[in-house]
Order: C-alpha cells, then sequence, then structure tokens
C-alpha cells in the first residue's frame, strides 16, 4: 500500500499569473484536500528507500486546538515535511487517545444537567452514551490538525480504544500479570474525591499554600497530663489509632508505651517510638492516622496499628468518625472538629503554615489519601534497561539537559498504580470467583475457577490508567502484537516531539514498554518544546486574558503565517514568548514572497530555459552560491532540530537577498533578454520554494503549480542539495563590496534630503591598486555600473582620481569608497538644508540641556530607581552622539556656502 511518488497525479490547472493578491483560505483548502485526496502523506510498503516515522502525540478525542499542541505539531511536521522531500519513505500516523478522565468529566457533567449520575444509569448506558460523544466531537480535533497542515497518513488512524488497541492492551496486562510485574494490593493511593478515581504519584499537582497548624492535646490515660500534636488535618484525627515520638526525644521517655484518650472520640491508642519521626517539627510528637497519610501508612504496618477509615472516596465522613461527623464533606469536618476542641479547651494553639498540597492535575480538587485495594506495575525491573538505552546513547533527548530530568524520575521509581474507578477505558482483565474469591486473569471470562469448583465470575469494575494505553502506541499503531508489514518497516520510530510535562507521564513509559514487548527503542530521538508563553512571558491562562487561540490566528492571517512564527521562535530548551505581531509580520512574509514570485512569473518567456554560463551576470554568480550556502545551513539546522535557525536564515535570503538585492540586480537583465539570468531567476524561485515549503506548505505549493517546470506537487518533489560546484567566492565578494557601497550611496541620499525618486550624477574616487579579490575595485565598479544606477538611482557614474576643486559635492564614505555627488539645482537647496540643520540642532541642544539638569539634581538622583538613572544617561548619551552628527554636518554644508 501507500502512494507513489511518480504516479499520474489528477491534473491542476496551471496558469503561469499569480491573482494580485495572496488569499489564504481558499489555497489552504484546496491544497490541504488535494494532498490527502491524492495520498500524498501516504507511504510505500514495502519499500526500497530509507525510512523516516513518527507517531503524532494522541490528542485527547475530547480536545480542540490550542496554541501548546499547534507548537507540538508544527515543529515535527517541518522535520516530516523535510524528510519526505528528501526521499524517504516517510510516516507519521496520527490517532488520538480516549482520556478517560476528561470524557468522564464531559459526560457526568451532560448527567448532571439532567438530575442523573452515571451510577443511577449504569455502565452500559453510561458507555453507550461515551461512544455516541466521541463519534459525534472526536473529529473535531483531526479536522483542526489538517488546518495546521500537519502532513499525518489519515488511512491509518488509530484510537486507543479500538478493537486492535483494546486486545493488544490485555496481551500486555496478562502477560505482565504471568511474569510477577502487575499485582494486586491494599494500599493507600491518591485519590481525587471530584473525579472519583485514583491518581497514580505523578498525576498530583503539588502547589503551596497558605494553611494553618493546629496544636491538638490529648490527654494520658489516667494522668492529668497530656501530650500535644501538630496537624494540618484535624479532621482525620478521628482516625488516630497511635501518638508517634521520636525514641531518643527526652522531652516524651517518660511517656513511651504509655496510652492516650483520643478526643472526640474516647479511643485508647498507644504512644509508640519511631525514628523516622521529625523532632523539629511542631511539638516532636505526631499523630498517626494509617488510613490517611502516606507517611503514617508505612509507620502504621511497622508497628502493626489498625486502619480506620473516616473518610471516603468522595471526601466525606465515614461512620468510623462517629455519628456527629458522618456524612460531612472532609472540610466541614475539619471546622466542626476545631469548634469542639476549642468548647473543651483541647486545641492549645493556632499557626499560619505553608506547605505543598497535591491536587488532581486534571480538575484541580485537593486529593485525599485512600486505603483500597489497586493494581499496581512493578516497575524497577522494566526501568533498568529503560535507563541503560538513554545513557548509552540509543536515545537522544534534545535538549540533551532533559535526559537528566529523565534520569532522577527513573532511578527513584515508584511502582505505578493503573487501575481507575471510571466505566470509559481499558476494563481490566481481571475475575473474581463469586464463591471463593479468587482473582484470575484472562481477556475471556474463565470457564471454571482454579481453585474450587465454581463457574460465576464478575469481571473488575476499574479501567486502566489512560497511560498504561498510551505506553504502547508507538508499536499497537503498527499492528504489534502481529509482526505486519507496517511494524517491521517503521518500528522502531525516529522521533517524538513533546512537552516536558510528560516525559514521566508518557516518554518514559513508552521507552518501558517498547523494550519489554517490541523488543527494541520506541524512538530514537527526543524533541522536547518548550511552553507557549505570551509577551509578558507569562503562562497562557483565562484568568490572565491572554490566550492565544491558533484557530483565530489562522482565520486572521493564514496557517503558514502561525507555523513559520512558532518555528521561528522556537529555541530548543527555552519557552517561547509569543506575541500576535509576530503573526503580522509574518503575514508580511508571505505576502512578501507572493508579490516577488508574482514578478518573476510576468516577466518570464516561455515554458523552457536555457542558462548559458558565460552569459551568467555578477548578479547571477552571487545567487547562485548564496542559495549553495543557505541549502547547507537550513540543512544542518533541521538535522539538529534548530528550527529557529533554519527560520531565520530562509527569511533573511528571501526578504534581503532574492527579494530586496537579486530581483532589483536582475531587472536590467530582463530588460536586456538575458535568457541566461532569466533561467538563473525562475530557477532560484524554484529552489527557494522547496526550502520554504517544510515550514510554510500552502503558499509555496500553490506557487509552485505556476511556474513552468513544476511536474509532481511540491509536497513529494526532491528537497535541494548544495551544488559545490556552484559556490563561487569571487561573486560573494564582488558584490558584498557593491552591496556596501549601494547602501552608503543611500544613506548619503537619506541624510542629505535627497528625493528618491531624483536621479543624481555619482563620482567615486577609488585607489587602482586597492584589489577586491582578484579584481581591482576599480574595475569590479566599470563593470557593475548598472547595478549601482539600478539600485541607487544614479544616472552616471564616474570614476575619478580626485574629486575637482571648482565642483561642490556633497561627500561621503559608501562601504571602502569615497563618494561624491555633485549638487544640482532643484536638487539640493544648501540655504534649506542649513536652516533645517540648525533647527533640528537647537532642539537637540535644549533636550541636553534638561537632561544634564536632571541628572545634576540629587532628588532624581537619591529617588529615581536605578532602571531610570541608567535609561536617563543613556538617552543623554545618545543625543550627545546626534548632535555631534549634526555639527558635521552643518559645518560641511557652511563650507559650501
Amino acid at each position: 500500500m501507500g502512494s507513489d511518488p511518480d504516479k499520474e497525479m489528477t491534473p491542476m490547472k496551471k496558469k503561469h499569473i499569480l491573482e494580485k493578491v495572496y488569499d489564504p483560505k481558499p489555497v489552504e483548502e484546496k491544497w490541504s484536500k488535494f494532498w490527502i485526496d491524492e495520498g500524498l502523506f501516504v507511504p510505500r510498503v514495502p519499500s526500497s528507500k530509507k525510512k523516516f516515522s513518527m507517531v503524532l502525540p494522541p490528542p485527547n478525542v475530547t480536545g480542540s486546538l490550542h496554541i501548546g499542541h499547534a507548537l507540538c505539531f508544527t515543529l515535527p511536521d517541518i522535520i516530516v515535511r523535510w524528510r519526505r522531500m528528501q526521499g524517504h519513505n516517510t510516516l507519521w500516523l496520527p490517532g488520538t487517545d480516549h482520556a478517560s478522565i476528561a470524557v468522564h468529566n464531559v459526560i457526568e457533567q451532560r448527567l448532571a444537567e439532567k438530575g442523573l449520575t452515571r451510577e443511577k444509569i449504569g455502565r452500559e448506558e453510561f458507555l453507550k452514551m461515551a461512544w455516541d460523544w466521541k463519534e459525534k466531537y472526536g473529529g473535531i480535533i483531526t479536522h483542526q490538525l489538517k488546518r495546521l497542515g500537519i502532513s499525518l497518513d489519515w488511512t491509518r488512524e488509530r484510537f486507543t480504544l479500538d478493537e486492535g488497541f483494546s486486545k493488544a492492551v490485555s496481551h500486555v496486562f496478562i502477560e505482565l500479570y504471568h511474569e510477577d510485574l502487575i499485582y494486586r494490593d491494599y494500599y493507600l493511593v491518591n485519590r481525587c474525591p471530584h473525579c472519583g478515581t485514583v491518581l497514580s504519584d505523578i498525576e498530583i499537582e503539588h502547589k503551596e499554600r497558605k494553611a494553618k497548624l493546629y496544636y491538638i492535646k490529648y490527654p494520658l490515660l489516667n494522668s492529668e497530663e497530656s501530650i500535644t500534636v501538630a496537624t494540618t488535618r484535624p479532621e482525620t484525627m478521628l482516625g488516630d489509632t497511635a501518638v508517634a515520638v521520636h525514641p531518643d526525644d527526652e522531652r516524651y521517655s517518660k511517656h513511651q508505651k504509655r496510652k492516650v484518650l483520643l478526643p472526640l472520640v474516647n479511643r485508647e491508642i498507644p504512644v509508640i517510638t519511631d525514628e523516622r519521626v521529625e523532632r523539629e517539627f511542631g511539638t516532636g510528637a505526631v499523630k498517626v492516622t494509617p488510613a490517611h497519610d502516606p507517611v503514617d501508612f508505612e509507620l502504621g504496618k511497622r508497628h502493626n496499628l489498625e486502619q480506620v477509615i473516616v473518610i471516603d472516596g468522595s471526601g466525606r465522613m465515614t461512620e468510623a468518625a462517629g455519628e456527629e461527623f458522618k456524612g460531612l464533606d472532609r472540610f466541614e469536618c475539619r471546622e466542626k472538629v476545631i469548634a469542639k476542641l476549642k468548647e473543651m479547651g483541647l486545641l492549645q494553639k493556632t499557626e499560619d503554615y505553608e506547605h505543598a498540597i497535591g491536587h488532581c492535575y486534571r480538575c484541580q480538587t485537593i486529593i485525599e489519601p485512600h486505603l483500597s485495594w489497586q493494581w499496581f506495575v512493578r516497575v524497577k525491573p522494566l526501568a533498568e534497561e529503560a535507563i541503560r538505552v538513554v545513557e548509552e546513547g540509543e536515545i537522544k533527548f534534545i535538549p540533551s539537559n532533559w535526559a537528566k530530568t529523565y534520569f532522577e524520575w527513573m532511578y527513584n521509581i515508584h511502582d505505578w498504580c493503573i487501575s481507575r474507578q471510571l466505566w470509559w477505558g481499558h476494563r481490566i482483565p481481571a475475575w473474581y470467583c463469586q464463591e471463593c474469591e479468587q482473582v484470575m486473569v484472562s481477556e475471556e471470562a474463565p470457564a471454571k475457577c482454579e481453585k474450587c469448583p465454581s463457574s460465576e465470575f464478575v469481571q473488575d469494575e476499574d479501567v486502566l490508567d489512560t497511560w498504561f494505553s498510551s505506553a504502547l502506541w508507538p508499536f499497537v499503531t503498527m499492528g504489534w502484537p502481529e509482526k505486519t508489514e507496517d511494524f517491521k518497516t517503521f518500528y522502531s520510530t525516529d522521533l517524538v516531539s513533546t512537552g516536558f510535562d510528560i516525559i514521566f507521564f508518557w516518554v518514559a513509559r513508552m521507552i518501558m514498554m517498547g523494550l519489554k514487548f517490541a523488543g527494541d527503542i520506541p524512538f530514537h530521538h527526543v524533541f522536547i518544546n518548550g511552553l507557549v508563553r505570551d509577551v509578558k512571558r507569562r503562562k497562557m491562562s483565562k484568568s490572565e486574558g491572554n490566550i492565544i487561540d491558533p484557530l483565530e490566528m489562522i482565520e486572521k492571517y493564514g496557517t503558514d503565517a502561525l507555523r513559520f512564527t512558532l518555528a521561528a521562535l522556537a529555541i530548543p530548551g527555552m519557552d517561547l514568548s509569543l506575541a500576535e505581531e509576530r503573526m503580522v509580520g509574518y503575514q508580511a512574509f508571505a505576502n512578501k514572497i507572493w508579490n516577488a514570485s508574482r514578478f518573476v512569473l510576468m516577466n518570464i518567456q516561455g515554458e523552457e530555459f536555457c542558462l548559458k554560463e558565460e552569459e551568467l551576470t555578477l548578479a547571477d554568480r552571487w545567487i547562485r552560491s548564496r542559495l549553495v550556502g543557505i541549502i547547507e545551513e537550513l540543512n544542518d539546522a533541521l538535522e539538529n532540530y534548530k528550527f529557529y535557525e533554519a527560520a531565520d536564515k530562509i527569511y533573511h535570503f528571501i526578504w534581503h537577498e532574492f527579494c530586496d538585492w537579486y530581483i532589483e540586480l536582475v531587472k536590467p537583465s530582463l530588460k536586456q533578454g538575458n535568457k541566461t539570468s532569466e533561467a538563473v531567476l525562475v530557477d532560484t524561485l524554484d529552489q527557494i520554494l522547496r526550502l520554504l515549503h517544510p515550514f510554510m506548505p500552502f503558499i509555496t505549493e500553490e506557487i509552485w503549480h505556476h511556474i513552468p517546470s513544476s511536474e509532481k506537487p511540491l509536497v513529494v518533489t526532491s528537497f535541494p542539495q548544495a551544488r559545490k560546484d556552484l559556490k563561487d567566492e569571487e561573486a560573494d565578494r564582488e558584490m558584498k563590496f557593491l552591496q556596501e557601497a549601494i547602501v552608503g550611496i543611500r544613506t548619503i541620499r537619506a541624510e542629505n534630503r535627497i528625493p528618491p525618486k531624483k536621479k543624481v550624477d555619482l563620482c567615486v574616487k577609488v585607489k587602482n591598486e586597492r584589489k577586491v579579490g582578484k579584481k581591482e575595485e576599480a574595475e569590479i565598479i566599470g563593470h557593475n555600473k548598472e547595478y549601482i544606477q539600478a539600485l541607487a538611482n544614479i544616472r552616471q557614474v564616474e570614476i575619478l582620481d580626485h574629486f575637482p576643486q571648482q565642483k561642490k559635492f556633497l561627500r561621503g564614505i559608501a562601504g571602502s569608497w569615497e563618494i561624491a555627488i555633485p549638487i544640482e539645482e532643484g536638487v539640493f537647496n544648501l540655504n534649506q538644508e542649513k536652516q533645517r540643520l540648525e533647527k533640528e540642532l537647537s532642539k537637540i541642544m535644549l533636550e541636553i540641556e534638561k537632561i544634564e539638569s536632571r541628572l545634576k539634581n540629587t532628588n532624581f538622583l537619591n529617588r529615581a530607581p536605578r532602571e531610570v538613572i541608567k535609561e536617563t544617561k543613556g538617552k543623554l548619551r545618545d543625543l550627545r552622539g546626534k548632535k555631534a552628527k549634526l555639527e558635521e554636518s552643518l559645518k560641511h554644508i557652511l563650507s559650501l556656502i
């Protein structure tokens, strides 16, 4: 299967003249459809070509394109399009993630609007609603990816809950279980009361919050004394089963092995000793709640303490909390507990306290430690090989510093809780015997219990963590566990591009699972892109009102302008500071390309072009030489994922060297009917469109089909290769010499207020023995007068040994030339210029006087911020520089009057 780049395409109507104004919308719609309809993103299998493969980081099926997506998908698309044009058999495989929690939130919100819950409608009806919702809205982000021009092979699109994926997930779970790498345990886990499910450790966001530290007296049994403990969560004291102190803490040596009476509950609990108690925290005595705190859970296991659950999975108090508190929300209960303790005289004091509190990464609800039966992956045995392949360079992080982050987590990895109390997702393939509660793991319900005669089974209610199936994405999408042609051809993939925030969630787990089940690394390079921030470098958020919607930007400026903006700002290892003004600038760049291309197409004759080496002008030789350099630089930048550098190189080459210089330089040759210059002009545009295509695919494809020599669509046309034989250092030096002079002449004209459209004469004084490369300066000027005349609006150029004394000139330095422009009546009025300079000089001297006075003022110097003083001094320095220039110009004018 796959596309054939040599097959006959649907013919596109070709016309050589572009529309006067570029309108992105119809162009983008046309080419997006054409590329997909023609199968141009579909690779051939089998193929003798070198392959390049990637899998798309699957966006949530609930998702809509945001600016982070736009960055994360645009950058690798540049690489994919570049590799495709280099001749690689290229696959970029798309798909979406079923996103368990996100879909649950959407469906449960809709149910709540009708006064329903998922428990009321039941699992089967809930799943039907979820699938209906997925079918109706799941294609939104797919459509948006197409609008962004992402060159994905949509014939291979996958979904993490499709039939093949579901079978593969069960296969992996069962195999890991039988190898004792998956187990079930009664354990304290993180639970989100709002989402109603357990979360793994890395799904918790810890945020510094201001809180209170409550000091509570626990009366010693049969004594007037008490032990005071400090806690931030007084509501959990209802489940305390001990008070712990450090064995070497002399303050409590006499109380060791005694008992206290737990306030409010009146339960006798022991005073125990444990070396892990921090003597510096609070009073040095801590309450122990094994069912509601991770540290206490481990301490409770060591001391064989009872586990009393007083907060349920929804964050409400249980019957074990007592009649007075059961049914209350945990935070309501906190207030009531504090009030009762005050009333009883047991609240010693309250202090302000700041500490990190865990929040659900999805809904930002404060998580609740929850004791329950859960499924876990024993990760350490899988992590060892995953660490090795990064250490030995089989997998490289770009930028490389992210490997350190990866190692820090992998070396300290904990077992992964993979069960979730949700319905939408991969249901755990575990079955419970109704007779003896034996657990059996298999894809289908067992026929008979392996422990007793029963054949009655109930499947586990939980589903797997979404990241469990996502970890299999690189190889299951290729058809695994079958050894399909796709798997054999495209696995391992070459690159994955993602954000730093999911190195642990996704990248590390893909590496572990790829090595374990596919037998090889899942990818060779991991490109980590930065966050997109606003122009003030703030994180984008609704509350700040600074969100930039990529779809709105596409409507306003076109997809190509958005893509190029993101590439131009993408410096590896740094966040992007994005402003809408940058897109305005790159929209202007698109228009510049369009207008330049329109000029080229309007000034060529016929369909075939003949290039004769002997007819090449200096400008022709120079632009061909510069193309060699830009091709080399662009390939090197993309090879190293330096998107910003590649964008900067191609931008400046097109705008400044091609548009501002070469097009102007070639105009005289075109007027003279030089067919070689015409051929170079068309070939340069041809090469530019190929170079720019990965960044700005739509406008380049549109222009490409207007070029007479174009045959195949640009997307599958070869990327330019640097022809070393066209490198012409002599032409580079000579053109640089002329460019510096032309810029200098333009500057002198502007400084002396000579109207841009007014032609003037130019006298040039050169030393004959001075050379540029192999040629003398005078020779270069003599052979290239037409360039100076055309680009500096000069009537005639005269090369002199010295300037005549009897003539009046405006003199200056242009590059390495000494030049003079004869003063002509009607072109330059010396008296008017004298008056203008005197007026401007007077104005600047007044400004200087004001600033000098301010800087002598001690009140200003003592009160003004350092930055303001520095800025003021800088302004004075600039004004003095302008004053010196104006005085020099005035002196010269006075010498001519």
